[in-house]
């Protein structure tokens, strides 16, 4: 089977699962990719990546390559993330369209007339947001490393945090750090509420409720844990528990169900109308648009260079100032 298929040709229709698989596999060898994934992800796009991860493992993944190319299956700030830390890497997604409501609530001018009002604070802005965003601030954060970042900032200086007001609400009762708050939110975490968590609890009473800090507070007083992406994939893992309720995008199941097969996932309810949360963003993200990015080259995302560079600061003081 070819897979040598020049940029522009008709592309076979209604290629079964097996046959897209291989055909990427096939198509990553011989570009030199590498595929990165976050855990919202389709199975289906998490079983062809090279690294499966949470924002920081694939800031990080994308920083260290010896690839020539970068596949993002994800949401466009992370495509873009890569592509500022990368910029000799051709880096493709493969759903231009796959935005970030989040990093959409935070538009430039607002936020760098919002920064002027508060002169002299340091600026973390969570790694959710646009390039032009990460250029206004002097650290990127992700849910993984921001109390530990925030922790480091001198007590004599005030803080600016944005977009999560969440995250940073959880950040700030964590560190004791008084915050100013972007009012932006993920509408995946927000739409968890104390009355159907309850309920779920009280459906499974032997469930430990673990949850992510874009959570509301009302939601985070009643977890037994709460983390990020990872951490609680990883907590899940090392706990006695047997049985979870999972409080953030479902599509972390996938990989916890993989590292715990003998334990039991259950999506915490958004509400009686629609009981999962899910990010529809990530959900765009298929085999065959993997594939056709691949073999057509494109999307492929661009950065300006002076855009790139003022960002660039941000991400490295970032990678810098995380634990390893």
């Amino acid at each position: 089977m070819t897979t040598n298929i020049p940029t522009g040709s008709t592309i076979p229709e209604n290629l079964s699962h097996e046959e897209l698989v291989s055909r990427i596999r096939s198509l990553k060898k011989e570009m030199n990719a590498l595929i990165l994934a976050h855990y919202y992800t389709l199975p289906e796009i998490q079983q062809v990546a090279d690294i499966v991860g949470d924002s920081l493992a694939l800031a990080r993944a994308a920083e260290k390559n010896d690839a020539d190319v970068i596949v993002f299956a994800g949401v466009y700030f992370m495509a873009e993330t890569a592509k500022i830390i990368n910029p000799s890497k051709l880096v493709l997604m493969p759903d231009e369209y796959a935005g970030c409501p989040l990093a959409d609530s935070c538009p430039t001018d607002d936020f760098r007339a919002f920064r002027e009002r508060h002169p002299g604070a340091v600026v973390i802005t969570y790694i959710n947001s646009s390039a032009e965003i990460k250029a206004l601030s002097d650290i990127t954060c992700t849910s993984s490393n921001a109390e530990h970042i925030v922790r480091q900032i001198p007590a004599d200086r005030q803080i600016i945090f944005g977009p999560d007001r969440n995250l940073g609400a959880y950040i700030a009762k964590q560190t004791g750090r008084e915050m100013i708050l972007w009012q932006g939110y993920c509408y995946v975490h927000d739409a968890f509420g104390e009355g159907p968590i309850l309920d779920a609890c009280r459906q499974h009473p032997g469930a430990e409720l673990i949850a992510h800090p874009e959570c509301r507070e009302e939601v985070l007083r009643h977890a037994a844990f709460v983390g990020s992406t990872q951490k609680m994939l990883d907590y899940t893992v090392t706990s006695p528990c047997r049985s979870f309720i999972v409080a953030t995008e479902p599509g972390i199941i996938y990989e916890m169900q993989k590292r715990s097969p003998g334990k039991t996932f259950i999506p915490a309810p958004k509400d009686p109308d629609n009981p999962r949360s899910v990010c529809k963003q990530m959900k765009q993200n298929t085999l065959d648009k993997l594939y056709r990015c691949m073999v057509e080259r494109k999307p492929e995302i661009v950065v300006g260079e002076d855009l790139r560079l003022a960002a660039l600061g941000s991400i490295r003081r970032m990678l810098e100032m995380s634990p390893s």
